[in-house]
C-alpha cells in the first residue's frame, strides 16, 4: 500500500511541529517558480542547488516566501541571519565567504577600469556575464565554486549542512543580488562606494598620462600685428619684383559684361548689354596722355 504523503512536509523535523508565525519578517517577492532573476544571483544558487536535498530546498524556499527571517545582515566575507523555527528562540544562521585583499582587489580594479562599460554596466544595475572571466583570467572566483568555498553554521540541532534555515538565507541573498549585484562585490570584499572611488581615480590617471605622452604642437614665432607690417605684407616671389617679366592677359574691355544675365527690358528693342559695350571700349581706350 502506498504510503500517503506527509500533509506537514515543511515542518521543523526537530521539534517535531510547525514554525512559529512571525509577524513583519524578511520575505522573498517570488511566490512560486524560480527565485533568481539574473543570472548572477542564479550563479550564487548553484552551490546551494548542488549539495541541499530536494525536500530542505523547497522547505528554505518556504521558509524564505513566509518571511521566517527575521534579521539579516551582510558584511565583507559575512551573512548572518535570525531564521524563527518551531522552537521559541531564533536559530542563528551565518554564511562565510572568503574575501579578497588589497592586492587582488587592485588587479581587479586595474582590469575593470580599463574598460568603462564593466562600470556603466553596474551603475545600471546589471552585471555583464564577461566579468566572471575576468576574474577567472585574474586567478580569482567571484562566486563559490563549491560548498568547499563556503562556512556555513546554524544553531539548529539538524545535522545537515546546509539545513532549511540555511537554505532560506541562500534564498534571501539570491534576491538581494538581483536587487543590486554590486552586493555580490561587497561580500567579496569591496563596498559600492570605495570601488566606483577607485575606478574614477584609476580612469582620470590613466587619462593624465595619455595627456601628458602627447607630442606637443611645434610653437613658432609671435606674429606681429598686422597693422604694423602692411608695408611689407606682401613680397614677391622670385622673378615678380621685374616688370619686365610680368606679362599680363589681354582681355577685352566689355569682357565684364559677358557675366551678367540678361535684363528682362530692353531699350528701343535691344538688351542694355549690347548699348553698354561702346562705353565700356571708350573707357578702356588710352587718353592723349599716354601716346
Amino acid at each position: 500500500m502506498a504510503r500517503e504523503p506527509d500533509p506537514f512536509w515543511w515542518r521543523d523535523a526537530e521539534a517535531g511541529g510547525k514554525p512559529r508565525k512571525v509577524t513583519g519578517g524578511i520575505q522573498i517577492h517570488a511566490t512560486r517558480g524560480a527565485v533568481a532573476r539574473s543570472w548572477w544571483s542564479a550563479r550564487f544558487l548553484e552551490v546551494l542547488e548542488q549539495v541541499v536535498a530536494g525536500g530542505r530546498m523547497a522547505r528554505g524556499r518556504n521558509y524564505a516566501r513566509a518571511g521566517q527571517t527575521l534579521e539579516l545582515r551582510v558584511d565583507p566575507g559575512s551573512v548572518t541571519a535570525s531564521v524563527q523555527g518551531s522552537r521559541e528562540q531564533p536559530y542563528r544562521v551565518r554564511i562565510g565567504v572568503t574575501t579578497y585583499g588589497k592586492p587582488e582587489w587592485t588587479r581587479v580594479e586595474e582590469a575593470l577600469a580599463a574598460d568603462a562599460w564593466y562600470a556603466a554596466a553596474l551603475l545600471a544595475g546589471s552585471m555583464p556575464p564577461e566579468i566572471e572571466g575576468l576574474f577567472a583570467s585574474l586567478g580569482l572566483a567571484l562566486f563559490p565554486a563549491d560548498a568547499r568555498d563556503l562556512v556555513m553554521d546554524c544553531s539548529c540541532p539538524d545535522h545537515a549542512v546546509p539545513c532549511k534555515h540555511l537554505a532560506a538565507v541562500f534564498y534571501l541573498l539570491a534576491e538581494r543580488f538581483d536587487a543590486d549585484p554590486f552586493e555580490v562585490l561587497a561580500l567579496r570584499g569591496r563596498d559600492r562606494e570605495t570601488l566606483l572611488a577607485n575606478l574614477r581615480a584609476r580612469r582620470a590617471a590613466a587619462a593624465s598620462v595619455d595627456a601628458r605622452d602627447e607630442v606637443p604642437a611645434r610653437e613658432g614665432p609671435t606674429a606681429a600685428p598686422l597693422t604694423e607690417v602692411l608695408d611689407a605684407f606682401f613680397t614677391a616671389g622670385p622673378g615678380l619684383n621685374d616688370a619686365r617679366r610680368v606679362v599680363p592677359v589681354p582681355t577685352a574691355p566689355d569682357a565684364l559684361l559677358d557675366q551678367l544675365p540678361p535684363f528682362a527690358i530692353t531699350v528701343r528693342g535691344k538688351q542694355v548689354v549690347d548699348l553698354l559695350r561702346p562705353v565700356y571700349e571708350v573707357l578702356a581706350a588710352p587718353g592723349p596722355e599716354a601716346e
